[in-house]
């Protein structure tokens, strides 16, 4: 199993293409770990308080647009 300090130590000797191609490769993956993580948290209720909250904000109309 590689450590951390071992990634960061390879992260550091990529060429500035391989850096750039590995942190278009990162930032996808870490988005697909959110998405997953985001879908849990959905699934198990975690985030119902919140979305009962926000609607009766918007049905009560003290809601703003972003």
């Amino acid at each position: 199993m590689t450590s951390i300090l071992d990634i960061e130590q390879a992260v550091q000797q990529l060429s500035a293409h391989e850096l750039a191609e590995f942190s278009r490769w990162f930032t996808q993956f870490n988005e697909t770990v959110w998405d997953a993580q985001i879908e849990a948290d959905a699934d198990a209720g975690k985030l119902d308080k919140l979305a009962t909250e926000a609607l009766a904000e918007y049905n009560n109309g003290s809601a703003r647009e972003l």
